[in-house]
């Protein structure tokens, strides 16, 4: 049998591999970032205790692997009388380390806006609320998004890491087929082209966004 051959035999399965892996890292993603952009303003103006709690949160996230996060709802939160699925327990480490690291992100995205705008929001009696609505996130945003596309490839590749606790993404298929099959090798490029197939295109598109929202510098 021909590597190619091998490859039209391993695709469909690989296939339904790859869209677990898009489905969990999408869920990661629209999750977290909404979770980190209020951890990010809880960190950026809020009172002395909700900074605390942000920032310590933020730093948990960010020490811990998400590997070991993984392992931890998995296998850890069973023994305090929670268990979940295995795709649900990848979502909810996922989506915790995707808080932690995108909250830097847009942290920094909002504290790119210049004083001056945020001054003469004062200055017009914007209450604070409004203020961070329609001037800073807009603009933070802005600036966030070519950085915060780059993080969602390493997301997505993260995803690889829930075939630790069972799930049926793109690396444990391959694994799977692997070990029926014996062509570890075979299989295991062909998931990595899979890979690169979405990394790619993803990551030319990341340096499109961010030229065209440079253009204005």
């Amino acid at each position: 049998m021909t590597v190619l051959s091998e490859w039209g035999t391993y695709f469909p399965q690989l296939l339904q591999g790859l869209l677990v892996s898009l489905r969990l890292a999408a869920i990661s993603l629209g999750v977290g970032i909404p979770i980190g952009l209020a951890l990010a303003i809880a960190n950026g103006s809020g009172g002395r205790v909700v900074r605390s709690v942000a920032v310590v949160l933020v730093e948990i996230g960010r020490g811990m692997p998400a590997l070991v996060m993984l392992q931890l709802v998995y296998f850890g939160l069973p023994s305090l009388g929670v268990s979940f699925a295995s795709f649900t327990a990848a979502a909810l480490g996922l989506t915790l380390t995707t808080a932690a690291y995108t909250s830097e992100i847009i942290r920094g995205g909002l504290q790119s806006v210049p004083a001056g705008e945020v001054e003469a929001a004062e200055a017009l009696n914007m209450s604070r609320f409004d203020t961070l609505r329609f001037i800073v996130i807009p603009q933070g945003m802005r600036v966030a998004v070519p950085s915060l596309m780059g993080f969602s490839i390493l997301i997505f590749q993260g995803t690889a890491l829930a075939y630790t606790i069972a799930l049926p993404e793109l690396l444990a298929t391959a694994y799977s087929i692997g070990s029926s099959t014996f062509r570890y090798l075979s299989v295991l490029t062909l998931a990595g082209f899979m890979y690169v197939a979405i990394t790619v295109p993803m990551s030319m598109l990341t340096e499109r966004v961010e030229l065209r929202l440079s253009r204005h510098l």
